[in-house]
């Protein structure tokens, strides 16, 4: 099988050409996607072989040049910039909203770089006159506002929603992040992670430089894109509850539906002059988005079970109290399509999904809703988690969406696979993990922008592979971490063209093993359910509806199918 990758003792300078064209050019010969070739039976049969626990952690809303731009040997940011930081010709600069004028300089990050209560502060006036151009955040307002950041320090949050994020793609050339951002040009920061731990475990083992978020935009979709390859369908959502969030979309000429919001009269016409204001950035597509007339979810709604981000109705008790209530806009119906877990069921494969403080939001979840939430939703009087305030974010929860999780009907099967962070260490510990494991951290350790940082991220996920590697099951486990979309961050590298749903913006991925060809950068293309393509293949499941249409329309645009990541693996 043809592989693609760099191992880590080249300079990030041999870079020359676009890795993403050149596995494009071998998929087509060779099965460059990691699926194909004359040899598939044989890494089939190794792959299920010599492993036997896949172990998913999923982070939080970074794009791959946001914290990996200067990982050497990857595809990051010496591609579109020198030596000392400055573009090179193979930028694309950014435009602004007509998408034709060049922005003379990055807009104002709008409401400031720094979250309220941070010991360092950056305020929106001192982030002006940054140049169009990628920069680095720790260094970018020295002179401005005399300090430098780091990694402990919680920056602002920026858009990272399904519409804006392909109005700010623009078909691939990437010039458009800094228009849609609602926070101007923090949209265009990266970071320098190179003394992180998990920059030194990507040094170890894998780091995939070619990987996108499934879906287009934020959390919600692309934990759901995790786990069934799809969107959620709102049935009738025009006679719902749910009617006021439905997006306001511009059309065509034809009368069809654009993937672009509608604006509002009051939304400025210049990134420089203000954050984008929409008709309705709604969470819902308008009927018949997707061509089949049916309303799906692609931003955040609520589960319609607790721990949910709506609590349960006003005068619940009882059973009552383990539902949210279903007149709340955003509390998305039962799920009662197929997902991964469905499959493995079938197939009778053990998996299990934990998340972080699991069990404490359950418990804040089933109160009376005059209760204030104090796990769900819940940071510091700024928004800002810590570990006293750990932020629980319910719409993580993905599996907590389906019927069949419901809490009275099938509670044996969500006590069976719905389970707490530290049920995950006692079995790694035990050597009792299931085949397949999700973890999702809470969010004071899941680095998300605008709540967390990136330090306690880094220190608890690098501790958990740690106790993984301690684990008896070790020898035979791939850990894949990975994090659930861009977090509305600029990345250089156009996603390749897919279907309506996605994929979306580059983000990193790391493979950790004993199997992992060591110490390489794997330039295969991947996106977020090439997770769901390996544990499909290891456990011999049934294939989601999802991932066949996403290699059809990836063939359909002369693109390679995705891989499955056994192009990271010594098989």
């Amino acid at each position: 099988m043809t592989t693609t990758t760099t191992k880590l003792t080249r300079s990030a300078n041999s870079y020359l050409t676009p890795i993403a064209l050149a596995c494009a050019t071998l998929a087509l010969l060779a099965g460059c996607g990691g699926g194909g070739g004359s040899d598939a039976g044989y890494v089939t049969a190794q792959l299920q072989d010599k492993v036997q626990n896949i172990v998913v952690i999923y982070a939080e809303n970074r794009s791959f040049d946001n914290l990996f731009g200067n990982f050497p040997g990857a595809n990051g940011l010496s591609s579109v910039v020198d030596t000392n930081g400055k573009p090179t010709a193979a930028y694309v600069v950014q435009k602004d909203r007509d998408g034709k004028t060049v922005l003379p300089a990055l807009p104002q990050t709008w409401g400031g770089v720094t979250m309220p209560g941070q010991p360092i502060t950056v305020t929106q006036a001192q982030s002006a006159g940054l140049a169009n151009a990628p920069f680095q955040v720790e260094t970018a307002y020295q002179k401005t506002a005399g300090v430098t950041l780091n990694s402990s320090i919680v920056t602002r949050d920026l858009y990272h929603r399904f519409f804006e994020n392909q109005m700010q793609i623009n078909g691939g050339k990437n010039d458009m992040f800094a228009a849609w951002a609602d926070a101007g040009g923090l949209t265009m920061g990266h970071f320098d992670y190179s003394q992180s731990s998990l920059f030194k475990l990507a040094q170890q083992y894998v780091l995939a430089d070619n990987f996108f978020e499934g879906a287009f935009g934020g959390s919600f979709l692309n934990h759901q894109y995790l786990v069934c390859a799809c969107a959620p369908e709102y049935p009738n959502a025009d006679t719902a509850a749910a009617k006021p969030t439905i997006a306001v979309l511009d059309k065509d000429a034809a009368g069809n539906y654009t993937t672009r919001l509608s604006a509002a009269a009051t939304s400025p016409a210049s990134a420089m002059d203000g954050a984008p204001t929409f008709v309705r950035s709604g969470n819902i597509t308008p009927a018949n988005y997707f061509g089949d007339g049916k309303f799906y979810a692609v931003n955040t709604m609520q589960a319609p079970f607790q721990p949910s981000g709506n609590a349960p109705t006003a005068d619940a008790s009882g059973n009552n109290l383990l539902y949210a209530t279903t007149a709340a806009a955003t509390t998305l119906p039962a799920l009662k399509n197929t997902n991964i877990g469905d499959l493995m069921n079938a197939k009778s494969v053990s998996w299990a999904w934990y998340g972080g403080s699991w069990n404490a939001a359950v418990t804040d979840g089933t109160q009376a809703s005059t209760v204030k939430r104090s796990v769900i939703y819940a940071g510091d009087s700024n928004g800002v988690s810590s570990k006293s305030a750990v932020d629980f974010q319910p719409h993580h929860q993905a599996f907590n969406y389906y019927a069949n999780m419901d809490p009275v009907t099938n509670s044996a099967n969500r006590k069976a696979h719905l389970k707490d962070y530290t049920d995950l260490v006692s079995q790694a510990a035990s050597g009792t993990l299931p085949a397949v494991s999700f973890y999702k951290p809470e969010g004071v350790y899941n680095q998300h922008e605008g709540y967390a940082n990136l330090s306690d991220g880094d220190a608890k996920i690098t501790d958990l592979v740690a106790k993984l590697q301690a684990s008896p099951q070790w020898k035979n486990m791939v850990v894949v971490i990975t994090y659930d979309e861009f977090g509305g961050v600029w990345d250089h590298v156009a996603p390749p063209k897919g279907d309506p749903i996605g994929p979306g913006t580059r983000i990193p991925a790391i493979i950790v093993s004993p199997l992992a060809k060591n110490g390489t950068v794997d330039h295969t293309q991947y996106d977020t359910a090439s997770i769901l393509r390996l544990i499909t293949r290891r456990f011999g499941l049934d294939t989601l509806p999802g991932l066949k249409k996403r290699d059809d329309a990836l063939k359909a645009n002369g693109m390679p199918q995705m891989g499955d990541l056994t192009n990271a693996l010594n098989l």
